[in-house]
């Protein structure tokens, strides 16, 4: 078996236009395809992250809320690698979007902090 990469991740969001938004707006990723699905009545997106991810986003209906953040079964955070955390945090705290303070993790000894999606979905940035 060879599992080479990550293909995509899919993401259930409960305000579809304010994610939409936060995503492509804010965050930057391109976009690939979107698509209302009539017989589910949600929409999907698919955006780029690189040459081989995507991040799907479902909008969908009053999605259930997320049991406890971030350790509820399942996934936990999405983390997305950048060149430096500290100036990324900086362009999200000026677009109004809340970032944690910097931290240092203890074994890889690389910066890294949290902020959140729209919906609480918990996202890291990592050096």
């Amino acid at each position: 078996m060879n599992l080479s990469c990550v293909h995509h991740i899919a993401i259930i969001v409960s305000d579809y236009p304010r994610s939409k938004d936060f995503y492509v707006n804010k965050l930057g990723f391109p976009i690939i395809r979107e698509n209302f699905r009539p017989e589910k009545q949600d929409w999907k997106l698919d955006l780029r992250i690189n040459d081989s991810t995507e991040l799907e986003i479902f909008g969908v209906k009053n999605p259930p809320k997320r049991v406890n953040r971030p350790e509820a079964a399942g996934l936990r955070h999405l983390a997305f690698r950048v060149a430096d955390v500290e100036r990324t945090a900086a362009e999200l705290a000026s677009m109004g979007i809340p970032v944690e303070p910097v931290r240092m993790d203890e074994f890889s000894g690389r910066k890294f902090t949290f902020f959140a999606d729209p919906d609480g979905l918990p996202l890291e940035l990592h050096e």
